[in-house]
């Protein structure tokens, strides 16, 4: 099970690093856009749908929006930065009423535990994650700006573990994940910090950029938390312990990702709003 697990894993890294490096943004833009449609596949097994004609219809509305949001959005151009914004801020809004499900859960199924809104919540989380990556792509300096983003994610993930181990008794939300607890919350959140700290210094940004940078890897490391409790919270709702086996020895799609679909849009949303120089310009074919 763990050489399945590592060989998995190395293959997932060398396509995402091919993927990061050299595609162009349209490029980068599609097939993450592929990736949205395996993951909207298991996200309609999460909302109860177990008729496949109806998974099939679902997931091609994932496709016609994406299909419209890219003629829209025009990614591998000069993107429309003005929708763009408002998209990622409308996911940051989901993510706050997300938290007070994930806090409230088991009650809070009363709200969003029926299929149709389940359906409805796939494209607050699947949709904005892919717009947010798409953007970045787009910047001069996209594709630094993902490496960084996908360090302080996994930084927190990795964090969260090995203090979670070494202290986990309190745990975080017991209802939705009991292997999470407080202290891999902060040691996820001080690992974080501290990548974010040291690349900071390391790009050369100025005293206050640097702090910055910080309150933005600290915003990003507590949302990708959310993300894996959110996709915790329905996948214990509808009784599942993975969205799939496609990956083997990691579940599905969804749970490599579940993090990602928050952070992303935090982290790129937080970039523009703050001015930070990281975010570059517009990449110009």
């Amino acid at each position: 099970m763990l050489k399945t697990r590592l060989i998995t894993a190395a293959v997932i890294i060398a396509v995402l690093v091919s993927v990061v490096v050299f595609l162009s943004p349209s490029q980068f833009s599609l097939f993450f856009g592929a990736v949205v449609i395996v993951a909207a596949w298991e996200w309609a097994n999460l909302c109860g749908l177990v008729s496949l004609p109806i998974r099939i219809a679902y997931v091609c509305t994932y496709l016609l929006g994406l299909m419209v949001l890219t003629s829209v959005l025009h990614f591998g151009a000069t993107p429309n930065t003005s929708l763009i914004q408002v998209i990622l801020m409308v996911a940051c809004l989901f993510w706050l009423l997300a938290l007070l499900w994930v806090s409230r859960y088991p009650n809070s199924a009363s709200y969003w535990g029926q299929p149709l809104v389940r359906m409805v919540m796939g494209y607050f989380v699947l949709v904005p994650a892919w717009v947010a990556l798409s953007y970045i792509k787009c910047l001069s300096q996209g594709i630094e700006l993902i490496f960084i983003l996908i360090a302080l994610v996994s930084g927190a993930d990795t964090g969260a573990y090995f203090s979670g181990r070494k202290w986990g008794n309190k745990k975080l939300a017991p209802a939705v994940s009991p292997g999470k607890s407080w202290a891999g919350f902060y040691g996820g959140l001080l690992c974080a910090v501290l990548l974010a700290a040291v690349l900071g210094i390391f790009i050369g940004l100025s005293v206050t950029q640097w702090l910055t940078f910080i309150m933005v890897a600290v915003v990003t490391s507590v949302t990708s938390v959310l993300g894996d409790l959110f996709e915790s919270m329905l996948k214990r709702h509808r009784g599942v312990k993975d969205s799939s086996q496609l990956l083997p020895g990691h579940g599905g799609v969804l749970d490599r990702i579940d993090s990602m679909t928050a952070a992303a849009p935090v982290f790129t949303l937080s970039l523009i709003l703050v001015g930070q120089p990281l975010v570059g310009t517009v990449w110009n074919p």
